[in-house]
């Protein structure tokens, strides 16, 4: 049961990055008028994002079909992606969140969520 967690929190992870990098070019536009400078600060921060979703699903996944999810190290990298991922719903609670976009006020959610899968999975 616990792999099934894992697995399925990595994909939604992988899966909710990859939601993050494909729109990053019309959520810059919707910004409207700015500057060059501004422009790229935004996409890099977006696809910043995206990427590091998809590093923690990746990484889950990889440690679950390679290492199994039962040793102590296993346990150390769910417990510290989980972490991460509650540091990021936090910040994107106290940014991105409080805008009118639906898809950044469910975000501290889907991340919060994911966390739970992956510290049940490592101690389930």
């Amino acid at each position: 049961m616990n792999e099934i967690l894992l697995y399925i929190g990595s994909i939604v992870i992988i899966l909710w990055g990859i939601a993050h990098i494909i729109p990053t070019k019309a959520i810059v536009n919707g910004f409207g008028p700015m500057s060059e400078d501004t422009k790229r600060i935004i996409t890099m921060e977006s696809i910043a994002e995206g990427l590091t979703l998809c590093f923690i699903g990746v990484l889950v996944l990889l440690v679950t079909i390679l290492a199994g999810s039962q040793g102590q190290a296993a346990f150390i990298v769910y417990l510290a992606c989980a972490i991460m991922l509650l540091i990021m719903a936090i910040l994107t609670t106290m940014t991105g969140a409080r805008t009118s976009i639906l898809w950044y006020k469910i975000c501290p959610a889907v991340k919060a969520i994911l966390a739970v899968l992956f510290i049940l999975g490592s101690v389930l």
